[in-house]
């Protein structure tokens, strides 16, 4: 078997701590359980103004969630596996396959309940060194679990993680395969899904299983993605990140971020934040979709003071006539690191365009409820490269409110709403919405 080493994000840097196992019965019984319940209804009110088409509104509801055993640690070797199930509410009938009246992104092909054994791996840690093979979930910039509707994005997965270099984390590694979770679903192949995480190929059909890396995002099956990281935190409040993306046959991508973060000097007690990220892409090897020439930058400033939280972030993508997208940013398997990303507009990687986004968060805290309100706007002035046809400008407004109920101890309580105008737009018209989700999740 050849063996192929991958990178995580910080979250899967991180390893599970779990006691020590004596023996292999000890390994086992010594196991840990854990999971979440997740309940999701959504509703979608679109405005249709192209020629033949009708307003309408569509909506789902769905429950489902994780069920995850992990081993103790034996002789640093330990494993790990989880179910993964999501199950349809009210959901049937002759509207089943009516995208204008059942929302899609909550199940699986026809919108049919579905699940899967979404992660089982092995986990060896040696000193500063730590293995991880399987199926598992990734948070890495360009390749990530997603996790926007039921059930998030999983990969088939062999990560190498080392520590020995003060401040600094390696990881390399090479992923195989890919099960999109439920959100991908509302794609339906094209420029739009492959710059928003999905597949150019067909997103509403390719859930609930694990494929070949190339099959899942361009219909060619290749070696897979292989990726190389390392992110260093040695200068106070700086972190310095770079990942490369070896998409075999396909494309290679470098992603560069930097963060830091000092007291304001007019106020002690705000805090500044800074970042930037860059992300270029070329094509490699047979070159399936043909040349790519994509460079995209981002920058974006913030403070919080006492519970607020504001941030402003600008983007920027080229174009690159006659290449992919004529410059779009190919981004296929659930990554989606852009600072100006919306809650549902993506279109800040798709060729020429410009975009902006300000966020202001409160956290209610003092006044006794544990709860969360986040406003945002964001705005993306695109070319006419951008796959459209014509020169245009989509905005998104919306909110997320977060609360965590005192009486239920690991409940989740969330209502999201998202407002784009000229989400799709034309020559001939445009189509808006008003978008609300309830999420509940019960961990445990």
């Amino acid at each position: 078997m050849r063996k192929h080493i991958l990178l995580s994000t910080a979250a899967l840097v991180v390893v599970t701590s779990l006691n020590a196992a004596e023996n292999i019965e000890s390994m086992f019984s010594e196991g840990k359980v854990s999971g979440q319940i997740r309940e999701f209804s959504i509703s979608r009110d679109v405005t249709d103004t192209r020629p033949g088409k009708d307003d309408y509104i569509r909506t789902a509801s769905a429950v489902g969630g994780y069920l995850k055993y992990e081993t103790a640690d034996f002789a640093g070797l330990s494993l790990g596996t989880a179910f993964y199930t999501t199950n349809g509410l009210f959901i049937g009938g002759e509207d089943r396959n009516d995208y204008t009246k059942t929302d899609p992104t909550l199940l699986g092909p026809n919108n049919e309940s579905y699940s899967l054994l979404g992660e089982a791996y092995l986990q060896y840690k040696r000193g500063n060194t730590t293995f991880k093979g399987g199926r598992q979930k990734l948070n890495t910039p360009l390749a990530g679990a997603d996790d926007a509707r039921m059930l998030p994005n999983l990969f088939e997965a062999y990560l190498l993680i080392n520590t020995d270099v003060e401040d600094t984390t390696l990881i390399a590694g090479h992923v195989t395969k890919f099960a999109q979770g439920t959100f991908g679903r509302v794609y339906n192949g094209g420029i739009l899904a492959v710059t928003s995480g999905y597949s150019f190929v067909d997103s509403r059909n390719q859930v609930g299983q694990f494929v070949n890396m190339g099959t899942y995002a361009v219909g060619e099956s290749t070696a897979g993605v292989t990726v190389a990281s390392a992110t260093y935190i040695g200068i106070d409040n700086i972190k310095l990140q770079a990942w490369d993306y070896y998409a075999h046959d396909i494309l290679n991508a470098i992603y560069l971020q930097a963060d830091t973060s000092w007291n304001c000097r007019l106020n002690d007690s705000m805090k500044m934040y800074a970042s930037a990220q860059l992300l270029s892409e070329s094509e490699v090897g047979d070159e399936i979709i043909g040349e790519v020439d994509a460079m995209y930058w981002a920058v974006k400033l913030g403070s919080k003071f006492n519970n607020f939280n504001i941030y402003a972030a600008y983007s920027s993508n080229d174009e690159s006539e006659g290449a992919f997208g004529n410059g779009a940013v190919v981004t296929p398997w659930g990554g989606m690191p852009a600072f100006t990303q919306g809650m549902v507009t993506r279109h800040q990687f798709l060729a020429g365009t410009d975009a902006i986004k300000a966020v202001g968060s409160y956290n209610w805290k003092d006044f006794g409820p544990k709860l969360s309100t986040i406003l945002y706007y964001s705005s993306y002035d695109m070319s006419a490269n951008s796959g459209y046809g014509i020169e245009r400008t989509a905005t998104e407004a919306g909110f997320d409110f977060i609360y965590y109920p005192e009486m239920v101890k690991n409940l989740q309580l969330r209502l999201r709403g998202n407002f784009p105008t000229d989400f799709y737009e034309a020559a001939d018209g445009a189509v808006d919405w008003s978008e609300y989700r309830f999420i509940a999740n019960y961990n445990f």
